[in-house]
C-alpha cells in the first residue's frame, strides 16, 4: 500500500483530500498531520511514498517542511507542495527541481497533475 503523509493545517481541506484520495485510489493510505510541528516526528520515522505539505501554515511553513524533509532522507522527487497562491509565485519561490511539483490546492487544472502522480502511486502499490 502507498503510505501518503499530508501536512495541512486546513482540516477541511486535509479531510476533503484525504477522502478523495481514499476513494479514488484505495491502495493507498493516507495520514494527515494539521500540526507542522507535529509532523517532524512523522517525516522522521520515515517510510512514506509521497508528502503533500501546505506552503503556509503557522508555526512552520511548507518550505521549512521541505528541507527537513529531504534532510531526513526523504527524495525531493516525492514531496509536493501545495498553496492558495499562483502557480507564477509558486514557480519563483519553488524551482524545476526543488521537489516533484507545487500546485495551487484550488485549482481544477492542478488536480489532474495530483490524479497522475496518485494514479502512477497506486500503480506502483499494485505492483504493476
Amino acid at each position: 500500500m502507498g503510505r501518503i503523509l499530508l501536512i495541512d493545517d486546513d482540516r477541511a481541506f486535509s479531510g476533503f483530500l484525504a477522502s478523495y484520495i481514499r476513494d479514488s485510489f484505495p491502495l493507498l493510505h493516507v495520514e494527515i498531520c494539521n500540526n507542522p510541528v507535529a509532523a517532524l516526528q512523522r517525516i522522521k520515522a520515515g517510510g512514506y511514498d509521497l508528502m503533500l505539505i501546505d506552503l503556509e501554515m503557522p508555526s512552520m511553513d511548507g518550505m521549512k517542511l521541505l528541507s527537513f524533509a529531504t534532510q531526513a532522507g526523504m527524495d525531493k522527487n516525492r514531496i509536493v507542495i501545495l498553496s492558495g497562491r499562483d502557480a507564477n509565485f509558486l514557480h519563483e519561490l519553488c524551482p524545476m527541481g526543488t521537489c516533484l511539483a507545487v500546485l495551487n490546492k484550488f485549482e481544477a487544472r492542478q488536480k489532474a497533475v495530483l490524479d497522475m502522480i496518485f494514479s502512477s502511486l497506486q500503480k506502483k502499490s499494485a505492483g504493476t
